[in-house]
């Protein structure tokens, strides 16, 4: 298939778009700053179109201009501001590009005013911008619509994490670089810390009403003056040959279970 929309490649690192280009992707560790991020890949791309995301710009390989996906994304999308850039001009600023070259500067939306009472997932310096990403990911197809980053956690919008949450980002409000005690020691909402010992087993709690869930490092796990905040511990019960779970593991594990108790009791809405 070839595309109806395509465009003449930029070629020399000395235009002005790809250098504006490039200087963002060069601040990606915040994002935030900017009020921009950048989603790479064609399946990030599409859900973020999909989700209602803001586009600024796609930018699309000389290469991927006729890639099926490619083309049928932009006959759906003629009026978006689209780049071409030389193959070997993309790869220096997307290095770790997805195998279609399709990216989009997408603008991060305006974070309203943090409330705990319909819930939330709270992490607590979690590292990993993959952790991160699935539990957004996650977060989103659990119904759960705020997520709050500590101090300590990967970016929410940089790369790697807009990659990992695969399009969670555009269903979700996310606040980041919070006072996690300050926070909780003025939430009025149920919450659940999640530890590895001396708790109660994840599966006999009442988890029908919203609650905020705590979730620790991926090494030191939830630290203690915030599990000591918390309104109730839980532990997911594990093999004895089994010390403790990936993070992002554990997150499912718990939300999903509050997602078959909400359905079995006839209570699940989005919170």
């Amino acid at each position: 298939m070839k595309s109806l929309i395509a465009s003449a490649a930029i070629t020399s690192r000395d235009n002005t778009k790809f250098k504006a280009l490039r200087a963002l992707a060069e601040d990606a560790r915040e994002p935030r700053k900017q009020g921009r991020a950048i989603a790479d890949g064609i399946h990030l791309v599409a859900n973020a179109i999909a989700r209602g995301a803001q586009i600024q710009q796609l930018v699309i390989s000389e290469g991927a201009q006729n890639h099926p996906e490619v083309v049928a994304l932009q006959m759906h999308n003629p009026t978006l501001d689209t780049l071409v850039l030389r193959d070997t001009l993309y790869r220096e600023i997307f290095a770790l590009s997805a195998s279609v070259g399709i990216s989009a500067v997408v603008e991060i939306p305006a974070i309203p005013v943090l409330n705990l009472s319909t819930g939330a997932v709270v992490l607590d310096a979690v590292q990993d911008a993959g952790n991160v990403g699935a539990i957004l990911r996650t977060a989103a197809a659990a119904g759960v619509c705020t997520v709050v980053l500590g101090n300590g956690c990967a970016g929410a919008w940089t790369p790697r994490v807009l990659r990992a949450g695969q399009g969670a980002h555009f269903s979700l409000t996310i606040h980041e670089q919070i006072d996690l005690a300050e926070l909780m020691k003025n939430a009025r909402t149920k919450s659940v810390a999640t530890v590895a010992k001396d708790a109660e087993s994840i599966y006999n709690l009442n988890l029908t009403e919203p609650i905020v869930w705590l979730f620790g490092n991926e090494g030191a796990g939830l630290s203690p003056t915030l599990a000591a905040l918390a309104t109730h511990r839980a532990t997911i019960p594990l093999d004895v040959t089994t010390e403790s779970l990936n993070v992002g593991a554990a997150a499912a594990i718990c939300l999903f279970e509050a997602v078959r108790q909400r359905r079995r009791s006839g209570g699940f809405e989005k919170h």
